[in-house]
């Protein structure tokens, strides 16, 4: 099963989506079933994880109903208020849901760039294990060293860095910097990490594969291949690429694996982190 391990939805409005701006008029129109099933149709994709785009309860429940009506939304990645009452009783809520898979909180939009060392966020993140719920980082690359900290300080709590920890590709030189603390946090076995979102930090219109491969080849060697996963970060892909495009780029990128990796990159991984059934 191909699984696309990161994508969102939304029916856009005036209120929850203010950090689209102009230059996001391809994105800023609804994003649906039928519109994430045209995509995977194009694309050979069989399921997926769709993942938190608002940071309110409403959103889980939004994300967790339309898995239900579409069987091709394998798990969900939602949101609930982890440093309120540890997350209680929303955790034990969605946690009932059987798509619900795991949690996420926009953590590169706190003004505070120590908010993932918070006493009150991390007692939110030490109730995830009682739910078999999965946790995952978002930051950008000056993250790393809070994050790395933040791992260690729940060693068997499964994690998924996503879009790579956004490092600078827009800046042209290889992110040395962002490559030293990647290398350091995927020494952690309880944390993968997504292929996502990488076309969304280039310079404009200015990238080809031969920008993106080294940003691939350091993580797919720091994590190795039982902790890497394909994910697209669709609709907000279509900013740089269709959904078909970005999943070439990785077919590319991964050409050179065996037939063991493929699988474990296109879904294995993702459907063993996520806890998807094989069907």
């Amino acid at each position: 099963m191909k699984i696309d391990s990161h994508h969102h939805l939304w029916a856009i409005n005036d209120t929850d989506y203010v950090w689209m701006s102009e230059a996001h008029a391809v994105i800023r129109r609804d994003f649906l079933s039928a519109d994430l099933n045209a995509a995977f149709d194009e694309s050979g994709i069989d399921g997926s994880v769709a993942v938190q785009a608002r940071q309110m309860t409403g959103e889980t429940d939004f994300l967790l109903a339309i898995a239900e009506a579409n069987p091709r939304i394998k798990a969900v990645v939602g949101w609930v208020p982890l440093c309120e009452n540890g997350g209680e009783p929303w955790l034990e809520k969605f946690a009932a849901h059987p798509k619900l898979s795991g949690v996420r909180h926009v953590v590169h939009d706190e003004p505070d760039d120590d908010f993932i060392l918070r006493p009150d966020f991390n007692e939110g993140i030490r109730n995830l294990a009682k739910y078999g719920l999965v946790y995952d980082i978002l930051i950008f690359w000056k993250h790393l060293p809070q994050t790395i900290r933040f791992a260690d300080m729940h060693p068997c709590q499964p994690f998924v860095v996503d879009h790579i920890a956004k490092p600078r590709i827009a800046a042209g030189n290889f992110d040395t910097e962002w490559a030293a603390g990647i290398r350091e946090l995927a020494k952690r076995e309880n944390v993968s990490c997504k292929i996502s979102g990488m076309l969304t930090e280039v310079r404009g219109e200015q990238w080809d594969i031969d920008l993106l491969r080294p940003y691939f080849e350091t993580v797919y060697e720091a994590f190795g291949p039982q902790r890497v996963m394909f994910g697209s970060d669709w609709p907000v892909c279509l900013l740089r690429s269709s959904h078909a495009e970005w999943t070439k780029i990785c077919a590319e990128l991964t050409k050179s694996l065996g037939p063991a990796e493929q699988a474990a990159f296109w879904g294995g991984n993702a459907a063993r982190v996520y806890q998807i059934p094989n069907s």
